[in-house]
């Protein structure tokens, strides 16, 4: 668990999804969510089966956001080239959070735990 922040300014709290498993399953299951999901690596989503809207944002190696756009569900996007990861949250957060194509996005906290002895 972390946060992901743009700048100076913490947009919110943050899960990452880096493992074959936890960005397959991503945010399917959840009736909603008010962090953002960061799955890593991804250059696409679908919303198939999901409970809710989605905000999502597509994002180069560098961190910058290279695209944005609101999922409606049961839908399927098409990749985006140039995007490293993406980060998923509600529909509607990234308004409130002032989130643009652009700007330059990092994530702070726990990296997840990847040894064997867990």
């Amino acid at each position: 668990m972390g946060w992901i922040v743009s700048g100076a300014r913490v947009l919110a709290s943050a899960e990452r999804a880096t493992d074959p498993s936890s960005r397959r399953k991503g945010l399917l299951g959840r009736t909603s969510f008010s962090g953002a999901l960061i799955i890593e690596p991804c250059n696409w989503v679908h919303t198939i089966g999901m409970k809710f809207a989605i905000d999502v944002a597509f994002v180069d190696r560098n961190g910058t956001v290279i695209k944005t756009q609101r999922m409606r569900r049961n839908r399927l996007g098409i990749p985006v080239i140039g995007a490293a990861y993406v980060v998923e949250a509600e529909s509607g957060a990234f308004s409130r959070w002032g989130l643009h194509v652009g700007d330059e996005l990092e994530f702070r906290g726990q990296q997840p735990d990847t040894s064997e002895n867990k």
